[in-house]
């Protein structure tokens, strides 16, 4: 009897599994009987259409697989090897904006900054007198696309309070850059606590500013409460860390433990020198 009622049991589960999946079918079929159904089908087939339309394209000449170029479109659009990029002549320009305390330098050191622009950059040069302006123009004797823009921060350098000597590394070397920040983005002061904090910067005579710089291998203009340092990305941070350290209140001599750490042993001999 217990056979039987397992036997009973499995017929049942059989029965059940087979209605089971004979109610799916119908359900399939109805439902691309469907609109939405009919919809769907024939988006179906119009993407196995595409598909078998795609040919791949295997290079005969290519060595082993990695090398090997496929194509799944012949559609698919080509476009040429890019060229070396050209000026165009005559209409691209940079003007920097002169400031009024830089006019006399400007004047005396014109030649010094008109010659490496004409006869190295091959730039068109001249000094706006109503907008007060230095004005850069790309002519057929410019060569590089990218001597227009060197150009224009070479004299925005300059502009900026560096020097002629300083500023030309920016035309000799390409990983050279101007960062500028504002002490007030270190620290808010106002009044003499302001004041302090500058003179921190430069030292007696301008011993601190003089020693970062030739730590740090960097140049630093310091106008008004404005702080200009032209280096190498490397060097820049270590210029920077170190004006920070003095804005939030270390004084000249507790800058040597922070070199210590961020500089090589050939400028510690030189530094402690300078902080005596």
């Amino acid at each position: 009897m217990a056979g039987r009622d397992d036997d009973t049991v499995d017929f049942r589960e059989f029965l059940s599994l087979l209605s089971y999946s004979f109610v799916i079918s119908v359900l399939s079929v109805m439902r691309f009987l469907t609109p939405r159904g009919k919809k769907r089908c024939s988006e179906s087939k119009m993407l196995a259409g595409k598909r078998k339309q795609e040919v791949m394209e295997i290079d005969p000449s290519a060595g082993n697989e990695d090398d090997i170029d496929v194509v799944l479109d012949k559609n698919r659009p080509h476009f040429p090897a890019a060229k070396k990029a050209k000026m165009d002549v005559g209409k691209e320009l940079r003007k920097v904006a002169v400031p009024s305390r830089r006019y006399t330098p400007l004047r005396e050191d014109w030649m010094k900054i008109y010659t490496p622009l004409v006869e190295h950059l091959g730039l068109q040069v001249r000094f706006n007198t109503k907008s007060r302006n230095v004005e850069l123009k790309a002519c057929a004797e410019t060569e590089d696309a990218s001597s227009l823009q060197r150009g224009a921060d070479f004299v925005k350098a300059y502009v900026l309070g560096f020097a002629v000597e300083d500023a030309l590394a920016l035309l000799r070397l390409d990983d050279l850059f101007v960062e500028s920040f504002d002490v007030q983005d270190v620290k808010p002061l106002k009044g003499d606590h302001l004041s302090r904090a500058i003179g921190r910067l430069a030292g007696k005579g301008g011993r601190t500013k003089f020693t970062i710089e030739n730590v740090s291998k960097t140049r630093i203009v310091l106008a008004d409460s404005k702080v200009h340092v032209l280096g190498s990305y490397q060097n820049i941070a270590v210029a920077r860390r170190a004006i920070c350290n003095l804005v939030l209140g270390k004084y000249r001599k507790q800058m040597s433990s922070f070199f210590f750490f961020n500089l090589r042993p050939t400028s510690l001999s030189r530094l402690s020198r300078d902080l005596r």
